[in-house]
């Protein structure tokens, strides 16, 4: 289940889970509301609302004896942190990329200070993932110009066993594809 970034909608991120298909994942993307064609507000809480239904979708339409895995990037990866851990049970692995690790974090990056005393934390990857429990993939590039490595190794360092983190150069979000075959093989072993 592909949990997409900020910027566009999944028709523009659908270049980002291509090499994923190619490697022969079946790759179930979906927007958030107010994304895209989609109706509604983009606000966290219906974010999170939409994380989880599509979740609840998968698990109804799809056969159960697939193994489901939760790959989120940027936005989608703080999401796709939090809905796993909540979800833990109801899938086998996740793949975070390029995540911010709370808002009020990325918040600072953006505006310093002012941002993070005006932000409030509904929820967070960092918090939610040290209740984790399954396979984790942290992916984050050093190259980063939109969400600081930092954030990514935060998100590492909170989590539980069994983890990788998956330092990578490039842009942005960009890891599947420049490193198709790694991460493709790392989710296979998850």
């Amino acid at each position: 289940v592909h949990f997409h970034g900020n910027a566009g909608s999944l028709l523009h991120q659908f270049n980002a889970v291509t090499p994923l298909v190619k490697e022969g994942f079946a790759v179930f993307m979906f927007d958030y509301s107010g994304f895209g064609f989609s109706e509604g507000r983009p606000t966290r809480k219906n974010v999170l609302k939409d994380g989880n239904a599509a979740l609840d979708y998968v698990l109804t339409n799809f056969s159960p004896a697939k193994k489901i895995v939760l790959y989120g990037q940027s936005l989608g990866g703080h999401l796709a942190g939090v809905v796993g851990a909540q979800r833990q049970n109801d899938i086998d692995a996740l793949v975070i990329e390029g995540a911010f690790s709370s808002h009020k974090k990325v918040a600072q990056a953006f505006a310093g200070g002012f941002g993070k005393a005006f932000t409030k934390e509904m929820y967070s990857a960092k918090d939610s993932i040290a209740h984790y429990n399954k396979p984790l993939l942290v992916i984050h590039s050093t190259e980063d110009e939109v969400i600081p490595f930092e954030m990514g190794k935060e998100i590492f360092n909170k989590a539980n066993q069994p983890k990788e983190f998956l330092e990578v150069k490039e842009c942005h979000i960009c890891a599947p594809n420049y490193y198709t075959q790694e991460i493709a093989d790392r989710i296979k072993t998850m």
